[in-house]
């Protein structure tokens, strides 16, 4: 889904934020400060880059702003493992959607959960608003923005503010775990990188190469993946390459321009094995300077594509054909035991909770809760 512009009195604020999005890709000490205005801008009172394994029940923020740390550190210490909203993220979320709370639950069930009137009613949050960024094989990651009671539910507007920045905040924090440190200098962006194990180049608007990393000059050596024609960067896919060099082509423009044109290029490569390409514009902010210095429009990094399996809850989901409270039941079932348990974390009464155990027993051939457990626990086995 893409987003709509902005309109013109904003367009000045969203590319000083998308500037300042990609700089924190190569200096984490900037994130911080992203949330904050990411957080003014969409409208909420705290914000964060997080992860969270639904497998583990365990996560942490990577970076965040305006939460308090008291509850914070209850979050992941007891009411992460009640929270009923990880469950419908990982079924029903996909990389690169804009969700809120109360699109996931029924607004009552919410309400009436142990999560919001121990955890997030105290605080003043009432809805929130989560850009899925990555999923694995058990985790996500997402950038989130908490609406406070005063700010309501979460709007049209927000929407449309979350999904224009979304995609550069994706392709930010790919490209910081490609690099992989602490800390770049844009001016010696080309030279800090050069011993970078992923294959990394810089091009200018028409794809040619104004300089490569040994691994980069090693990858085009070889012609598998990506070679030097005339001087250009070219794909041996074909599909890929036209890809690659419209993203150039834009991010001439800024950075804004490049909008969530190749978050990620699949590259085949000609024996058959898969790559990635992420493309870090270098038109903007801090990157400005490396990218002057060498009349550069964009790094490009090119690593092996990691195997990517769908989500074990999502399989369970499939498989038996479970719907989002069923599948809400079953988890919070496998996590807690009982049906006493169940009923007030999630909100609901224990005959809707026995109805939904009855219709999950029969729809995987299972007759008691620890059939159940050694169900789910059977899918999220890295064997299975």
């Amino acid at each position: 889904m893409h987003a709509p512009a902005p309109p013109n009195d904003e367009a000045a604020e969203v590319s000083s934020l998308i500037g300042d999005i990609y700089d924190a890709a190569l200096d984490p000490e900037l994130w911080e400060d992203v949330l904050k205005r990411t957080c003014h801008y969409v409208e909420g009172c705290a914000s964060s880059l997080l992860s969270q394994d639904s497998a583990h029940k365990s996560g942490q923020f990577y970076f965040s702003w305006g939460d308090d740390p008291y509850y914070t550190k209850l979050y992941f210490e007891t009411y992460l493992k009640i929270n009923p909203l990880l469950t419908p993220v990982v079924t029903s979320a996909c990389v690169g959607d804009v969700t809120a709370i109360l699109d996931l639950l029924p607004h009552d069930e919410y309400f009436a959960s142990r999560f919001y009137n121990e955890w997030a009613k105290p605080q003043g949050y009432f809805d929130s608003i989560h850009g899925v960024l990555d999923k694995s094989d058990t985790t996500y990651a997402a950038v989130a923005v908490v609406r406070h009671d005063r700010q309501g539910r979460v709007d049209d507007e927000a929407r449309r503010r979350m999904l224009l920045l979304l995609p550069h905040f994706r392709r930010a924090v790919t490209i910081g775990k490609v690099i992989d440190l602490y800390k770049v200098e844009a001016a010696s962006l080309a030279d800090t990188l050069d011993g970078l194990a992923a294959a990394m180049l810089l091009v200018d608007a028409a794809g040619r190469i104004l300089h490569a990393n040994a691994a980069g000059k090693a990858m085009l050596g070889e012609g598998l993946v990506a070679r030097g024609a005339g001087g250009k960067l070219i794909a041996t896919d074909a599909h890929a390459d036209r890809a690659l060099h419209d993203i150039f082509a834009n991010a001439e423009g800024g950075d804004a321009a490049v909008g969530a044109k190749g978050i990620a290029v699949p590259l085949f490569a000609c024996d058959g094995e898969r790559y990635v390409a992420h493309v870090l514009p270098l038109t903007s902010g801090a990157r400005r300077r490396a990218g002057v210095a060498y009349s550069a429009v964009a790094a490009v990094f090119v690593r092996k594509a990691a195997l990517e399996l769908p989500h074990p809850l999502e399989t369970i989901a499939s498989t038996f054909q479970l719907t989002p409270a069923e599948m809400r039941v079953l988890m919070t079932i496998v996590q807690l035991g009982g049906i006493p348990e169940v009923a007030p974390v999630l909100g609901i009464s224990e005959a809707t909770v026995k109805t939904h155990l009855q219709r999950i027993f029969g729809k995987t051939d299972t007759s008691r809760q620890a059939d159940l457990v050694k169900l789910v626990a059977g899918y999220m086995s890295p064997l299975a």
